[in-house]
């Protein structure tokens, strides 16, 4: 296979790092060692990855009666091991497993299931009473039925007892939706903050948001990720002269992105390709801002839907002159026909996370897939420990 498929992580690896630079090194906190497997004799039944540990042991020590039947391995585990559960929807249990994994846990026990008229039926398959919930549910395509599985995930959540309950959300479906640009239109995305907020969830982590004002739309606080250092050590990894390097911004919105990008790429310069669009999933190049002739083009966004306007953008650079033009963006919404552009030639390689899934059939030889799950489970640690999420960005 020609992608690049980056290996489910260790619970204790981190993600590479230039050798010249540890910015983005996570310094290793002491909870892993706790997240340790001990060898037994005989095998113990798990709860969410934490081996069960009798509470009260040694000579005269006896329960009552009335409770000797309840303490058996599974229930009788350390109370501060079992306060953060981590649960699976649907929508990418490949990145799931991959956060679990890092986090030294189990995804915890739930049934999901669509009845025959569509309507989905949710069930978690262990208590969660008083516990630190994190769910793990992007709303990539099919958005709709995304969403509403992660709705009633929350839902059965809060009516089981959760003492916090945080939307992980890779991606944010409807993020696009975030202002009026006509009369009569909707702000989808205000409305799915608040459907997201009533169901009961009280935190959400998402991953590269397309407007930072959609954490504006929620009454509830809001943790909001980068999967800039994911794709910069992989840069950093490759033998680019950083003289050769130009960073571009496909359209005006996403010059601040590109701007930050540039400056942990070694200051590079920025160029902006100037388009103006004419319908939905319909954009037009106009012209470019900034020289990128003879140069290496990194063109930088937070999603690739139908790919127009970076395939576009790229056709513009190989016009002005680039020597190679590589797309990285955070989210492969891949619509069609995004992969026959994307293959066309026009790029080096295509640079894309997999806060969304990609199927093998969409598959082609520029694709890189990159992990984020180090950095979503970093992240989810730092959530439940009450420390700094910010940090893990300086």
């Amino acid at each position: 296979m020609a992608s690049l498929l980056h290996p489910t992580p260790s619970p204790t690896s981190f993600f590479p790092i230039n050798p010249s630079s540890s910015r983005y090194r996570f310094a290793s906190p002491s909870r892993h060692q706790n997240a340790v497997r001990c060898n037994v004799v005989e095998p113990l039944k798990f709860e969410n990855g934490r081996p069960g540990m009798p509470l009260l042991s040694g000579p005269g020590m006896v329960l009552p009666n009335m409770l000797a039947p309840r303490m058996n391995l599974e229930n009788a585990m350390n109370k501060n091991d079992t306060r953060l559960r981590i649960f699976s929807g649907t929508a990418n249990p490949a990145l799931s497993q991959e956060i679990a994994c890092y986090m030294g846990l189990e995804l915890g026990k739930i049934k999901i299931k669509r009845f025959a008229d569509g309507e989905i039926y949710v069930q978690l398959q262990e208590s969660v009473r008083g516990c630190d919930v994190f769910l793990v549910q992007p709303t990539c395509p099919p958005a709709n039925e995304n969403l509403m599985e992660l709705l009633i995930m929350i839902d059965a959540c809060r009516r089981a007892s959760a003492k916090n309950i945080t939307a992980v959300i890779p991606y944010f479906g409807y993020a696009r939706a975030d202002r009026k640009t006509q009369g009569r239109e909707s702000i989808a995305a205000k409305l799915v903050a608040n459907l997201i907020t009533e169901a009961g969830a009280n935190r959400v982590l998402a991953c590269d948001l397309h407007s930072g004002q959609s954490m504006g739309y929620f009454d509830i606080p809001v943790d909001h990720v980068y999967g800039q250092p994911v794709i910069l050590d992989y840069l950093a990894s490759k033998t680019i002269c950083s003289d050769d390097l130009v960073v571009v911004s496909p359209d005006v919105g996403g010059v601040a992105r590109a701007r930050a990008f540039a400056k942990k790429l070694s200051d590079a310069p920025l160029a902006i390709v100037d388009k103006r669009r004419h319908g939905h999933n319909v954009a037009e190049v106009m012209n470019l801002i900034g020289d990128v002739k003879g140069k290496v083009a990194v063109m930088v966004d937070d999603m690739i839907d139908t790919a127009g306007t970076i395939s576009k953008g790229a056709a513009l650079l190989h016009q002005e002159g680039a020597r190679e033009v590589y797309a990285c963006t955070t989210h492969a919404v891949f619509s069609p026909p995004a992969i026959e552009r994307l293959s066309s030639g026009l790029f080096q390689e295509v640079i894309i996370t997999n806060t969304i899934p990609v199927s093998e059939r969409n598959y082609f030889p520029q694709l890189t897939i990159l992990s984020v799950a180090n950095l979503l489970g970093e992240t989810i640690w730092r959530v439940h420990d009450d420390c700094s999420v910010s940090s893990i960005f300086q």
